[in-house]
């Protein structure tokens, strides 16, 4: 029972280890070829956003909009990708050992 505990415990510590890390992260995404280009921390926070003056038109607001959308899609999903690639060890034996639901 007590390796049981144990080995719970190096669980708890590697898990929290990995939210450290994916929160101290940062991945990006982009649209219209570079033109948008989002920042989001490992957790999914956007960070920042960069936007090329060649895209800013007064007469067009819904094509920026759009292009800022889908950059933040972009860098969300790559941090959703860091994110099972960093916990889905963790979480898998999580899941597996102790049945836990939703791991």
């Amino acid at each position: 029972m007590q390796q049981i505990l144990a080995q719970a415990q190096k669980m708890q510590e590697q898990l929290l280890a990995a939210q450290q890390e994916l929160a101290d992260a940062e991945v990006t995404g982009s649209a219209g070829g570079g033109l948008v280009t989002a920042t989001v921390s490992g957790a999914g926070e956007l960070k920042a956003l960069v936007i090329d003056p060649k895209v800013v038109d007064p007469e067009d607001t819904e094509t920026l909009a759009d292009l800022v959308v889908a950059a933040v899609r972009d860098a969300s999903g790559n941090a959703q990708k860091l994110a099972e690639d960093t916990m889905g060890p963790l979480a898998g034996g999580l899941g597996g050992g102790l049945g836990l639901p939703g791991m």
